[in-house]
């Protein structure tokens, strides 16, 4: 595993995350109580060995910066390989955007041809799971594949677009690929995230971004279907994609089933993040707390049901939360009630206040906000 390089692409869609990502970046989205989105994909590279990882920054990466600093909590503060921050291409015309990871790839090069691996896995971070790469990169191996690409077969993919089918023949040979198609015939949806050579990364890095093209799997990969020997390995464990606020949603709510909390944080290593010493949550007299995640620093007076609660967050007297997921360092007045509810950090909403939304399309209310 020391042969593979890890590429993490930060250029993914933010529009359907609307407030969430209004002043950050999709890998720090906080997710879980505790832990950022980008930690699942950085910890599944190093617990499978990787010691070389390389992130494509886009635009509002300041709080992903706070959070990962020089890589200390995943062991990549090292003097030889560890975590390298990979800095868009600076641009005049703001139409381009800079959610184009072939430009980024590209402005970087001299990273890639320096790094001494001889493999690239590539992967993007909206995908929450936790898979062994060991076990992918060994297939890759064994089917002297050019590229491989992991997949997963869950239907509910399909149900978060923009979402990659594949079709794949007897032996795991991708023979037809498809985006966001109206009548999919294969259940298989690409998690953006794939296993080539180094030197067949640089070269279609070098030849499609001097034509203008944008994304590496659709602009790059996908045109060279019937030309490379292109794999599928398939990734049988949970996932949840973190492309909208719905699917934030839902798949925050799943970690309160105990199947899913195991597989995803204990499976194939443990998920790392930012550590940070604080008291244990204090639950005072009047408080009842059922099927939640409440993290440490928390104080609670009132009523908690099937939430999901992050570090330091202060619950008042007569309070009641249902189905609501409340980030860092938010103050609830008493008699609030939330049902329903995203709140983003450090938000503080005032007494008697009730705020509700709805499973499909749960109310947010935007970091620092005072209601």
């Amino acid at each position: 595993m020391r042969d593979l390089l890890g590429i993490i692409d930060l250029s993914e869609p933010t529009e359907g995350l609307g407030e969430l990502t209004l002043h950050r970046t999709l890998g720090a989205v906080p997710f879980g109580g505790r832990y950022r989105v980008i930690d699942f994909t950085l910890s599944n590279m190093v617990n499978a060995g990787i010691r070389n990882v390389g992130i494509l920054l886009n635009d509002r990466f300041g709080p992903l910066l706070d959070h990962i600093k020089d890589g200390k909590e995943w062991d990549l503060n090292r003097q030889r390989d560890g975590m390298f921050l990979l800095p868009a291409p600076l641009r005049t015309d703001s139409s381009e955007g800079l959610n184009s990871n072939l430009s980024n790839l590209r402005h970087n090069r001299s990273y890639l041809e320096k790094s001494r691996q001889e493999y690239a896995l590539f992967s993007g971070c909206s995908m929450v799971t936790n898979l062994d790469y060991r076990v992918a990169f060994a297939y890759h191996l064994e089917k002297d594949a050019d590229i491989t690409v992991i997949y997963n077969q869950d239907g509910k993919l399909a149900s978060h677009p923009p979402y990659t089918a594949v079709v794949t023949d007897g032996e795991g040979r991708i023979t037809d690929i498809a985006l966001n198609p109206r009548e999919c015939t294969s259940r298989k949806v690409s998690l953006n995230m794939f296993i080539m050579r180094k030197d067949l990364l640089i070269t279609l890095v070098d030849y499609y971004s001097a034509r203008q093209k944008r994304d590496l799997f659709t602009d790059a990969i996908m045109p060279r279907l019937d030309e490379l020997k292109i794999f599928g390995y398939e990734h049988r464990g949970y996932v949840g994609v973190i492309n909208s606020l719905k699917s934030y949603y839902q798949h925050s709510m799943d970690l309160l089933k105990p199947e899913v909390w195991r597989d995803l944080f204990f499976s194939h290593g443990l998920i790392n993040t930012k550590v940070k010493h604080e008291a244990p949550v204090r639950y005072l007299e009047g408080s009842r707390v059922q099927d939640s995640l409440i993290a440490t620093g928390c104080t609670i007076e009132g009523t908690v049901e099937n939430s999901i609660l992050f570090r330091g967050v202060e619950v008042g007297p007569g309070v009641t939360i249902k189905d609501s997921i409340i980030m860092q360092k938010a103050k609830l007045g008493p008699g609030v009630s939330l049902r329903n509810v995203i709140l983003d950090k450090d938000v503080t909403i005032s007494a008697g206040k009730s705020l509700a939304g709805d499973p499909s399309f749960p109310m947010v209310i935007a970091k620092s906000s005072e209601v």
